[in-house]
């Protein structure tokens, strides 16, 4: 009896760990060759790696010849990327519910509305059970048409994701509305909308470092703003910068490559920035933790919290802290010294204190971090020791197991 209760549990906590529920969106519609070209934009606009991160989530697909009638107009991607993210709803609508609609009808919320590049609520899609078991869809800012209806369902994960196909697309201007070229675009606009006016406004004032900015947009950049109250608490240490060290500073957070959030993933190392030159790295690590992406210098770890724009060639995406580059910060990045000896405890303590070296102290930096990232760093360094509590448990039994057949 022992013995067997010890191989279930054991079969159960050394599985436990390994369980997913992710989705492919490529690999769903890859099926179906009548979407391939739906398909092929998903990818191209860098929505599939969304979709993919995302659960609870719907995907209105349209066939190859729907997709034909908007590409003879020749929209720019960005133009097709706001299309499509019309068509991704951030809820479950599996058939059955799509037909079980309360009331008959039902206002979803898309992607288009979660980039916050549609004004008001146009990003929302209302879908109505019509007469004849027929399902329509149609944009809130279209008048109240609604003459797209449900075809089929091609896949469905119930509650994670649904993927159905409908007749056309969804029609709407502000959507399929002309979108600017990237170098037209105002970096520090987009980060104002989004929680990091703090940053922005700080990069405004200084107009080296956004020439350097607005320069590189063209040739691809990624950037990564922090929100607005970690870089507010940090701005005292940026006051005491030199000139060259806050333009430095402000340059750190650029990289001169456009990177999506899946290439951040897969192209996990150090990363150079646009204060990178020369023997001057200003250079971070990027790390992935499962679906968080990290960047790390000597002294902080950030995490990416939000995509505030993700259209090739320009990414920006917020981070919840601020990166301290090593250049800046070197003193702030020394280990403390060793505490006294116990034994000295009951000794007169001297009056004088030694002089730090001058050596100690950057140039372009105070000499102390911002607050709470000593602390940071230190969980960050015990985490990487740390065992899965599911697989230790599997060790333990696994031991008695052996034991007992000894």
């Amino acid at each position: 009896m022992q013995l067997t209760v010890l191989l279930s549990l054991l079969f159960l906590l050394s599985t436990a760990t390994t369980i997913t529920y992710g989705h492919n969106i490529t690999s769903i519609l890859g099926k179906h060759p009548s979407l391939s070209t739906f398909n092929h934009y998903l990818t191209l606009t860098h929505l599939a790696g969304e979709i993919n991160r995302r659960t609870t989530i719907t995907v209105c697909a349209v066939d190859n010849a729907a997709m034909s009638e908007i590409l003879s107009k020749k929209p720019s991607i960005s133009t097709i990327k706001n299309i499509l993210s019309l068509h991704v709803l951030l809820d479950y609508f599996g058939t059955k519910k799509l037909h079980q609609i309360r009331d008959g009808s039902a206002l979803a919320a898309t992607m288009f509305q979660a980039t916050g590049s549609a004004p008001g609520s146009t990003g929302f899609v209302n879908i109505t059970d019509v007469k004849g078991g027929k399902v329509a869809f149609g944009p809130k800012d279209n008048g109240g048409s609604l003459d797209v209806f449900y075809v089929k369902s091609v896949e469905e994960i119930p509650y994670n994701i649904s993927v159905i196909q409908i007749s056309k697309l969804l029609p709407s201007d502000v959507a399929a509305a002309p979108t600017p070229e990237p170098s037209a675009m105002n970096i520090t606009d987009i980060m104002s909308a989004h929680g990091c006016k703090v940053f922005a406004d700080t990069l405004i004032a200084n107009p080296d470092a956004s020439k350097t900015y607005k320069d590189t947009i063209d040739g691809g950049l990624t950037v990564f703003c922090p929100l607005d109250d970690p870089f507010k608490a940090f701005l005292p240490k940026f006051k005491n910068l030199t000139a060259s060290g806050k333009e430095s500073l402000l340059q750190f957070f650029g990289v001169p490559v456009y990177q999506s959030l899946a290439m951040l993933k897969s192209n996990n190392g150090i990363m150079n920035t646009l204060a990178t030159n020369g023997d001057k790295k200003f250079d971070f690590t990027v790390q992935n933790d499962g679906e968080d992406v990290t960047l790390k210098t000597r002294g902080t770890t950030a995490k990416i919290v939000g995509t505030l724009i993700d259209e090739q060639p320009l990414a920006i995406y917020s981070i919840d802290k601020v990166l301290l580059p090593k250049e800046l910060f070197k003193a702030a990045l020394t280990p403390a010294p060793a505490p006294a000896p116990v034994e000295a405890a009951d000794a007169p303590k001297s009056s004088k204190h030694k002089k730090p070296a001058a050596d100690d102290a950057p140039s372009d930096s105070p000499a102390d971090s911002p607050d709470g990232d000593a602390a940071d760093q230190a969980a960050d360094d015990n985490a990487s020791v740390r065992l899965d509590g599911g697989r230790v448990v599997a060790m333990v039994l696994s031991l008695c197991l052996g034991l007992l057949l000894l």
